[in-house]
């Protein structure tokens, strides 16, 4: 219990360094540039208790819960030596992850009513339902695809700067023959999709199988699903926008 209670304290401690910046560059510039005393200062303050051991909560949880699932899971899958349900997997975690996102939501809904107003759909509940819908499917397939790209570099031993690069140059040249109104949804969508249950065990993913596997560094290996499934996702919007 003693020693439960001092990793718990200790996590509070590196939250509060962690926001205590942010904290900083607000009070600076609530107190000396706009001058004026915080309003509702109590909630304020409550607010960043709760911040402060939420932050501290959740990051326990990772150390203790989805990290050692992810790499727990990552070891099963090559114990049984089956590339196709590591691979299924790899796609259902990133699909799955992905659709219920609440970022992605929010954009989603966004970029349908700003489409309504432009007139590119039609202005009722329906279709922004059904646009934010398709956005959402485009989006979570993307990053289903994102995942099974990046574990099968990891299988494979492909070279990540080559295949990171390539995706950005496919961005630039799509971006050239994309209509204009879903450039910015597209560019957008690339930086809601992970979320933070997504991101410690898709990371816990990458590590476990290079760990996992003879002849792959961790850390030159394990790391960069991420970057994947922030890629990908531009590309399949603009593609989804140049098609319908």
């Amino acid at each position: 219990m003693g020693k439960n209670l001092t990793i718990l304290l200790r996590r509070i401690a590196d939250a509060l360094r962690d926001i205590a910046p942010i904290i900083i560059v607000i009070a600076f510039f609530q107190t000396v540039v706009i001058r004026q005393p915080f309003p509702n200062l109590a909630g304020v303050a409550l607010g960043l208790v709760c911040v402060v051991a939420g932050l501290a909560i959740f990051v326990q949880g990772l150390k203790l819960g989805l990290f050692p699932l992810g790499e727990a899971i990552a070891h099963a899958f090559v114990s049984k030596g089956s590339a196709v349900a590591l691979l299924a997997f790899a796609f259902c975690l990133g699909f799955g992850t992905t659709v219920a996102e609440p970022s992605l939501i929010a954009v989603g809904n966004e970029a349908a009513e700003v489409a309504a107003e432009a007139g590119a759909i039609a202005d009722d509940d329906d279709a922004r339902s059904a646009y934010a819908f398709r956005l959402r499917m485009v989006v979570a397939l993307s990053v289903g695809v994102a995942i099974v790209l990046g574990v099968l570099r990891i299988l494979r031993g492909w070279p990540l700067h080559r295949l990171i690069i390539g995706g950005y140059v496919l961005v630039t040249a799509m971006t050239l023959f994309a209509p204009d109104e879903i450039i910015g949804v597209a560019y957008d969508s690339g930086g809601v999709t992970t979320s933070t249950i997504t991101v410690p065990l898709v990371t816990a993913l990458g590590v476990g199988l290079a760990s996992s596997l003879k002849g792959r560094n961790p850390m030159l290996d394990g790391f960069g699903l991420i970057a994947f499934a922030s890629l990908t996702p531009m590309i399949f919007v603009l593609a989804y926008g140049m098609v319908s």
